[in-house]
């Protein structure tokens, strides 16, 4: 069953603090246990409530992203709720907005990142209990929000500069131990290709697939029911296949181009191929310029004499390379099926917490079979061919060059300024940042429950 928010909460900045009842949708009215959930409104800034569930679902996501709070996490959860709070009352009197654009992009570069660290798409699908469409679109506005809360700080500190003088200043003051670590930091180069799926089982998923279509219309059973059965999307499959309203931008395009074209609810459109497999789909509803679709999901399977002979073909491609017959590069730009990286000859690019793009990687953050492979590579070697699950899910067979590596080490102000210089930016950009929340929270309406009152916050003038 699909997880709803309580919607409708701005009206509650006129109530006390009491506990809170709201209906659910999709909830079975005649059970008393699960018709209602219970919230209770703990801060108001400004006209906005902070709800326990908001605290408890922030210390949660802490909890399982590993992420530890400065001081006690009861007080500083809701306190950073609430410094978010300020900026966006700010942002919407300084007219801060973002794009539909700027969202779409910024949610794939997260999703990316959110793969990479998982493993594989079916990987962060699994953990999340979701398909990725619908991770696509419950990231949309809690990102847009992100975003505009980025924007509003980037402003208040676009003047903010340090001048060399200042960084040398800086960085003579520090104690040895206080002298920040650079971790080593490597770029890599890769070639992938896709063992070649034989035409049979590609046959054999299609066959299947129409099979389900004419059980469907012969009313022998449902399309949720196989779905559940026989889906291999897990996150909607758990749902009948259903994805919820979301915008032809979070889809694939061929499923995309074939789901926004369906018009009758009682019929299963044709087979769709897109980049995860073969699907068919069930038109549930369309709202503007969104669609509901629920659809299942079936991946022909690759025989490990396919992988085998993947796996010669780029050892005798790493051996040409070796031999100087051709570079990695060249190779990368006409061979590689990574479309993500065969223009820019092979190179990866890393998506940081931040959403910065860099072709530098942490080893923790490059994906698990790539790191193991460039482990043991000096600068410009070429490795053995291994099979990976990539960023889409699909199984591939991958050779990897290493191009740089910077070892880790205590930063010095000769070959790391720049870091350096980041630190002390760094420094100053909160500083500022501090004073002017200090300084908001003193023009705002601010009310916080009582068992907060004793609470060592990090910013001062909450209490009032």
């Amino acid at each position: 069953m699909k997880k709803s928010k309580i919607i409708g909460l701005g009206l509650l900045t006129l109530l006390p603090f009491v506990g809170l009842t709201a209906h659910v949708p999709g909830i079975d009215d005649d059970d008393p246990t699960l018709r209602s959930v219970i919230d209770e409104v703990i801060w108001v800034v400004g006209d906005e409530p902070i709800l326990k569930s908001e605290v408890e679902g922030l210390r949660l996501q802490a909890e399982m992203e590993g992420r530890r709070w400065k001081g006690d996490p009861d007080c500083a959860i809701p306190e950073r709720i609430a410094v978010e709070k300020l900026f966006l009352h700010q942002a919407a009197i300084d007219s801060i907005e973002v794009t539909e654009a700027d969202v779409a992009q910024n949610v794939e570069q997260r999703l990316e990142y959110f793969i990479t660290q998982a493993g594989s798409r079916e990987k962060l699908e699994e953990y999340r209990g979701q398909s990725l469409s619908q991770i696509r679109s419950q990231m949309r506005e809690e990102l847009r929000k992100q975003m505009m809360i980025q924007r509003m700080r980037e402003k208040l500190v676009e003047d903010i500069t340090v001048s060399p003088a200042e960084v040398r200043r800086y960085f003579s003051t520090l104690s040895p131990d206080s002298i920040p670590f650079v971790p080593t930091e490597v770029e890599v180069e890769i070639l992938t290709q896709a063992p070649k799926i034989e035409q049979a089982e590609i046959d054999r998923v299609k066959d299947e697939l129409r099979e389900f279509t004419d059980r469907v219309n012969q009313g022998e059973t449902t399309f949720q029911t196989l779905a559940r059965m026989y889906s291999e999307d897990p996150g909607s499959a758990r749902y009948g296949g259903e994805l919820g309203f979301v915008g032809r931008g979070t889809l694939d395009p061929a499923f995309a181009a074939v789901a926004f074209n369906l018009t009758d609810p009682r019929k299963v459109s044709k087979i769709v191929e897109s980049e995860y497999g073969f699907h068919i789909i069930q038109l549930i509803d369309k709202r503007g310029d969104k669609v509901n679709v629920r659809h299942i999901l079936r991946k022909p399977q690759m025989s490990q004499e396919s992988v085998n002979r993947a796996i010669a073909r780029l050892d005798s491609i790493a051996d040409d390379i070796r031999n100087e017959k051709f570079s990695f590069e060249d190779a990368a730009s006409l061979l590689s099926d990574d479309k993500d990286t065969r223009n820019n000859h092979g190179l990866m690019a890393n998506t940081t917490e931040d959403m910065r793009r860099t072709s530098k990687f942490r080893m923790q953050d490059l994906p698990a079979d790539v790191a193991r492979a460039v482990d043991t590579l000096k600068v410009g070697g070429v490795s053995r061919s291994f099979q990976m699950i990539n960023e889409r899910g699909k199984t591939v067979c991958a050779i990897v060059k290493l191009k740089s590596r910077i070892e880790g080490h205590k930063a010095t102000i000769t070959e790391d300024f720049q870091v350096m210089k980041n630190v002390v930016l760094n420094k100053r950009k909160e500083e500022c940042i501090s004073k002017w929340i200090e300084k908001k929270i003193k023009t705002i309406y601010v009310r916080v429950n009582d068992r907060y009152r004793d609470c060592q916050f990090e910013h001062q003038g909450w209490i009032k």
